[in-house]
């Protein structure tokens, strides 16, 4: 069973552990530098439930949380993307991760016209400088898609890339959006993955690029993954690398073949939802954000869902599974692992599901069915 790995995987980096790393438990080190705010043996933590189905499935959460008594103390901002005028917000929030230097969130909405705001999404990761993206693609036993058996993490560098937002019109018509990549940061992201896969028992680490076309950007984050690889050659961890558009397609076709795969930021956002579709959608899918000093935890799979806002139709378990993540990097797997436990029984029953998993379950009744595990 799935839940009966999970303890394993806070164990320290250096340790060999059997395979540990599920949906449910991303193997990542904890933030060691600086503890998270305490007060009392209650963990404060920032709470940002996102645009579209945000507030449903973060109410989810703190219902589940409310019933096991978890000892967590909520710090709610009602952020919003839609509107530039919620900056005031935004900074307020930001002050609170900071002081808190752990959060939950849904995504933030991000305008595509010129004149909106820049990705709050994004400006969190960079300013928090919370550096990898970890997702999780874990086929359930009891929600069967095309390839069974699906078991490969993601592991995104979060804060350069295509996402540096540096980008001008040199001339009416012609507009230049740099790409910014550097050495230390694509060391630190390969060294993660590496890290990552010793930790969790894993065998294969692949670099995702382009660089046969990018020679000087992608092939520094190649050559330099290659360099890293160096340093693990004593593991006996295999290393191969990938171009972005051969990998979508191997995805789809052979993902069994996928272990760990390390990758720019961009590439990390294409391969995460086919990750995700691969296993069964973005409602099933956790994830989180980790730096040295800060964690940010959300869906694996960054949609909004405005379509179904307000109508009780999201799955909530992907949030639910997130803040379980949450739960286990604040060391407490006990209760971690028991509502893991019971979001999986839910699932793998199949007697209460949602529209996305082929049922008419709302949330509230898929959040009424953990609870009754529990």
């Amino acid at each position: 069973m799935l839940h009966k790995a999970l303890s394993a995987a806070t164990r320290p980096v250096f340790q060999h552990s059997r395979r540990a790393a599920t949906t449910l438990s991303a193997g990542f080190p904890r933030v060691t530098q600086r503890s998270p705010t305490k007060y009392g043996g209650v963990y404060t933590v920032t709470l940002i439930p996102g645009d579209g189905i945000g507030a449903e499935i973060t109410d989810s959460v703190k219902e589940v949380f409310d019933y096991v008594n978890a000892p967590i103390e909520w710090e709610q901002y009602n952020v919003s993307g839609m509107s530039s005028s919620g900056e005031d917000l935004f900074n307020q929030a930001m002050e609170s991760l900071k002081r808190n230097r752990v959060g939950l969130k849904g995504i933030l909405f991000t305008p595509i016209s010129q004149s909106g705001h820049i990705s709050w999404n994004v400006a969190m990761r960079q300013q928090l400088d919370i550096y990898a993206s970890v997702v999780l693609c874990k086929s359930l036993p009891g929600f069967p898609t095309r390839h069974s058996n699906v078991d490969f993490a993601i592991i995104r560098e979060n804060t350069e890339g295509e996402y540096s937002g540096l980008e001008h019109q040199s001339y009416p018509g012609v507009v230049e959006s740099l790409k910014v990549m550097t050495r230390a940061k694509a060391e630190r992201i390969s060294r993660f993955a590496f890290d990552f896969a010793l930790k969790n028992n894993r065998k294969k680490v692949t670099c995702i690029h382009k660089a046969n076309i990018m020679k000087l950007g992608d092939g520094l984050f190649l050559n330099t993954f290659r360099k890293v690889a160096e340093e693990y050659k004593s593991t006996g961890i295999e290393v191969n690398d990938m171009i972005i558009d051969n990998t979508s397609m191997q995805l789809v076709a052979k993902p069994h073949q996928f272990d760990v795969m390390v990758m720019p930021n961009l590439y990390g956002a294409i391969i995460s939802n086919i990750g995700a579709a691969l296993v069964g959608g973005p409602g099933i899918v956790p994830g989180c954000n980790v730096g040295s000093d800060y964690a940010l935890f959300e869906p694996g799979c960054r949609h909004v869902a405005s379509d179904i806002m307000g109508t009780n139709r999201a799955n909530p378990a992907a949030m639910i599974l997130s803040a379980t993540m949450m739960l286990r990097h604040l060391g407490l797997d006990s209760i971690a692992n028991s509502i893991a436990s019971a979001t999986f029984e839910v699932i793998n029953s199949g007697d209460v599901r949602t529209a996305d998993m082929g049922g008419a379950a709302t949330t509230s009744e898929f959040t009424a069915a953990i609870i009754k595990k529990l």
